[in-house]
């Protein structure tokens, strides 16, 4: 039976492989983190422009009423079909609670600064 001595020097290696390897992740990992902000590589993405709307059926064309925009949105369009003013294009983009009538294609949000315009409703 090994005494009290022997069984204690042999626990005593395990708790240090264990700290080495805790310390080694936790270096690399704020490696990581620091080289993404010196290098930011955060920075160069993009959002989308949202827009939230409804679009009723009138005849072979749909009528879209725009419900709601998003902080970085400056209106909605119609890329197809004769739309009526106002929004019939992305000069004059439709705000909240303006019907665009006569879509036929997309519904598209205008993005302000450097937010991309995005499809939010495909119609027909």
């Amino acid at each position: 039976m090994p005494s009290r001595d022997s069984l204690r020097a042999d626990e005593r290696g395990v708790s240090p492989v264990i700290g080495v390897i805790l310390m080694v992740a936790i270096t690399v990992i704020l490696a990581a983190v620091i080289g993404t902000f010196v290098l930011n590589l955060g920075g160069s993405v993009s959002s989308n422009a949202q827009a939230g709307v409804s679009a009723q059926a009138n005849g072979s064309s749909y009528d879209v009423t725009v419900t709601s925009l998003g902080s970085n949105t400056d209106g909605v369009y119609c890329t197809a079909g004769s739309p009526s003013s106002p929004g019939d294009s992305a000069s004059s983009p439709a705000g909240v609670g303006v019907t665009i009538t006569g879509c036929q294609g997309n519904v598209v949000a205008v993005g302000n600064g450097s937010t991309s315009n995005a499809v939010v409703r495909t119609l027909g």
